[in-house]
């Protein structure tokens, strides 16, 4: 099996910033960078110094219940090409560790998936738990802040 890690959808992040605001309601911040160290969500590279950052809260979830994790992105100030889809985990992912999990078509945790994991161990553990058709898709978190990284399917 084939899969895909994947940045935000580009038409999810364009209405974000048309509209100024995030998850909440609540302005997205702006701050000019100095330095290249914080990773877009959407191109799922480093935004460029001299830059703009955007700092938002956002819910890579279609509905709203109990298991619609919310939690602070960055996003390139300007407008920026959503990555293409690759089986490699993206250069965005360069702490020791993240939380991997897999989740149902409703969107909700599938118990017993989370782990917390090497970089280079992501791909194949989402393979294996994407192999389960009852696993929709797997959301790749910061291990020591829970953000949001990126989101692997099926290719």
């Amino acid at each position: 099996m084939k899969i895909a890690f994947q940045g935000l959808p580009t038409a999810q992040v364009m209405a974000a910033k048309i509209a100024g605001t995030d998850a909440y309601g609540q302005k997205i911040e702006r701050h000019p960078l100095q330095e290249e160290t914080y990773p877009c969500r959407h191109c799922l590279g480093p935004i460029a110094a001299g830059t703009d950052l955007l700092i938002l809260a956002w819910k890579p979830f279609e509905a709203t219940h109990a298991y619609t994790e919310t939690g602070p992105i960055f996003l390139c100030g300007e407008d920026c090409k959503a990555a293409p889809p690759s089986d490699k985990a993206p250069d965005i992912l360069r702490a020791p560790q993240y939380l991997v999990r897999g989740y149902s078509a409703d969107e909700r945790i599938v118990y017993g998936t989370g782990q917390v994991l090497a970089t280079q161990e992501i791909a194949d553990y989402a393979t294996q738990l994407l192999h389960d058709r009852g696993i929709a898709f797997v959301d790749v978190r910061s291990a020591a802040n829970n953000c949001y990284q990126c989101r692997v399917r099926r290719a």
